[in-house]
């Protein structure tokens, strides 16, 4: 029995996917070749399309600003996984922009597969999504014009394709998608501790996120192209929430530096571009998504690991 025996859909699929090289996408690409799929990846630079060469996927040159080359490549394809998103001018303060990019992509795909039934999965976010409770994937974002809005907006007009005759989903990942080789916001905590002597957590550290280990997010992302229903709503977390106290408890026993409280009144000083983001209490379920995808999560949990010691080892430039 082959890999493309054993695959959810019972038939191989050609499936475009950005960002292939990226954190996601360097654990999706895999995930969808192990299940016997055709990948092609989209690669902006040499390396990248080394990696994706080397990983058995086909390369399409090209960057999300290249929409006719996103339009082609779709269009030749069963399916789109979109996880490529402007992170590093997100994180340089301009998310604006970087939103509004990724508006036009998808707005690309999705005039590139009207009409098909075709996949189209999103990625998009669960931190924020509501105030005082757990989130469900039946919860919509508050759409006000902010520019961490103009994200949720394009998610929710991925959703609305599905009335264009496109299978759309958008895959709501926890903030947290952790695992060895990690540069988001577990990298930045630890890096933070490490510059400024303390392990840091804002007011009294209760505030939770929700954590997915990336091979466990990879996975569903390849349920959501191979069969989730247009229009749904999937949530991307293993753990409900993670206090972010105890992620810097862990943190300061790593580096051997003393755990604090930072005020929420110094929280841009101390934790840069983090500040606005550790103080959101984004508790989140994944009970539809399970149900719906027989999706269960087997990696280690987010304090798990980092107990491991990896997010840990200095790198060899800085040695």
């Amino acid at each position: 029995m082959t890999a493309a025996d054993i695959n959810s859909v019972g038939f191989t699929m050609r499936i475009f996917v950005t960002g292939a090289s990226g954190w996601l996408g360097s654990a999706t690409v895999p995930e969808l070749t192990g299940a016997g799929h055709q990948v092609v990846g989209l690669a902006r630079s040499d390396a990248s399309a080394a990696a994706l060469t080397a990983a058995g996927a086909e390369v399409v040159r090209g960057t999300i600003d290249d929409l006719d080359v996103l339009r082609d490549a779709a269009a030749a394809s069963d399916g789109v996984i979109h996880l490529a998103f402007k992170h590093d001018i997100a994180f340089s303060g301009d998310y604006q922009g970087a939103a509004e990019a990724d508006r036009r992509v998808v707005d690309t795909f999705g005039d590139a597969l009207a009409g098909t039934g075709r996949p189209l999965v999103v990625a998009s976010g669960v931190i924020g999504l509501v105030s005082g409770r757990t989130a469900t994937e039946r919860d919509e974002p508050t759409i006000d014009g902010s520019p961490v809005s103009v994200r949720a907006a394009t998610a929710q007009a991925a959703l609305a394709l599905a009335s264009r005759g496109v299978r759309s989903c958008v895959v709501r990942l926890s903030p947290t998608c952790h695992g060895e080789g990690d540069n988001g916001f577990m990298a930045a905590l630890v890096a933070v501790a490490r510059a400024k002597g303390v392990s840091g957590y804002l007011g009294d550290g209760a505030s939770r996120w929700p954590a997915v280990h990336r091979l466990d997010a990879a996975r569903l992302f390849r349920l959501a192209v191979e069969k989730a229903p247009a229009g749904s709503v999937l949530h991307g977390v293993a753990e409900e929430g993670v206090a972010l106290r105890d992620v810097a408890e862990v943190i300061g026993r790593h580096l051997d530096v003393p755990v604090t409280s930072v005020a929420p009144g110094d929280a841009a000083e101390h934790f840069t571009w983090l500040g606005p983001v550790l103080g959101l209490d984004s508790p989140a379920s994944s009970t539809l998504t399970r149900e719906l995808l027989g999706w269960e999560p087997v990696g280690p949990g987010l304090l798990e690991d980092l107990e491991k010691g990896h997010y840990f080892h200095v790198p060899d430039t800085l040695a």
